[in-house]
């Protein structure tokens, strides 16, 4: 039984679909009901509940953690930490591997390429949060005391809830025929994993034992300006590239009244920097390349957003 929790979200959608098409049998967990996909078992859960997350793993092989919580950096201090015991406890009582889907956060300003070898260095609350949990999952792992690996992803794209910056502030504005918004510096280059291709990733490592107390950066396109996001969009939807830009200070100006917003304010060096993601160990160990920026958002532009051709 492959368990997938935090079900509902674009990353489990994704990995769902590779796992249903494949033939596998799936368990979807999460604190709403999934409807998505007729015939497979959901089961409800608080992941910050011990005795619920046991029971919603009981017979799993593989557990996926997919799961967000909302982002706001003092529900991470108080949530985090407790859901990843759980996680612990329920790989330890099952025998199940687990594959925790998670961010770079942790690895803070990076000079050069974000690799699985980059020393943790967070600059945020959410990122030192973020290092906490990694480290108590692999110091268990590598202990011997549960079988798990971790799947980081760079920001992504492609996701029905329009719920990344990229999908949400170029695509969607260029579909509806808007100027663009870019978070930063437009020179600065930065790297987006395709929401696909993370999916099969993760199907990929839960079909591999081998891959076991390792961290693992998803298949992710190589790094591009933000310029050429631009571009490259507005080429796509037969736009002209308008767009205008967002900075700190216009950050924590609206997260006066967003408190979304303003949350993101402490990341910004992501978008001020260059941003990039090397995903080389995955690629060259599972064999599976990047979908291009380029045919991403072509695809994008006929399902997402229903671009006739």
């Amino acid at each position: 039984m492959h368990t997938i929790l935090g079900a509902g979200g674009p990353i489990s959608n994704s990995l769902a679909n590779e796992l249903i098409k494949n033939g596998h049998s799936i368990r979807l967990v999460s604190r709403s009901a999934v409807t998505r996909f007729p015939g497979i078992e959901w089961q409800g859960a608080d992941l910050k509940n011990n005795k619920e997350v046991q029971k919603a793993v009981q017979g799993s092989s593989v557990i996926y953690m997919c799961a967000g919580l909302p982002y706001n950096k003092k529900v991470w201090a108080a949530e985090w930490p407790v859901i990843m015991q759980n996680l612990i406890d329920a790989a330890q009582t099952t025998g199940a591997r687990l594959i925790f889907f998670d961010n770079v956060y942790m690895y803070g300003h990076v000079n050069g390429s974000m690799n699985e070898n980059t020393p943790y260095n967070p600059l945020s609350v959410k990122g030192e949060i973020r290092a906490k949990i990694a480290r108590k999952l692999m110091d268990e792992t590598l202990a011997g005391n549960i079988k798990a690996s971790i799947a980081r992803a760079a920001d992504f794209y492609g996701a029905e809830s329009l719920n990344s910056f990229y999908d949400s502030m170029v695509l969607a504005k260029y579909a509806k025929g808007e100027k663009a918004m870019w978070l930063g510096n437009v020179s600065k280059k930065h790297a987006f994993t395709y929401v696909p291709d993370a999916g099969k990733a993760m199907y990929l490592l839960g079909q591999t034992p081998a891959s076991d107390s390792q961290v693992w950066h998803l298949p992710t396109a190589k790094a591009m300006t933000g310029k050429a996001f631009i571009e490259l969009a507005a080429s796509t939807f037969n736009r002209d590239p308008r767009y205008t830009t967002i900075n700190k200070f216009m950050l924590h100006a609206i997260g006066i009244f967003n408190k979304l917003t303003g949350e993101t304010a402490e990341l910004y060096y992501q978008y001020k920097y260059d941003y990039i993601f090397d995903s080389s160990k995955f690629e060259d160990t599972f064999g599976l390349r990047p979908t291009s920026y380029n045919d991403g958002v072509k695809e994008l532009s006929k399902t997402l957003f229903k671009v006739k051709a």
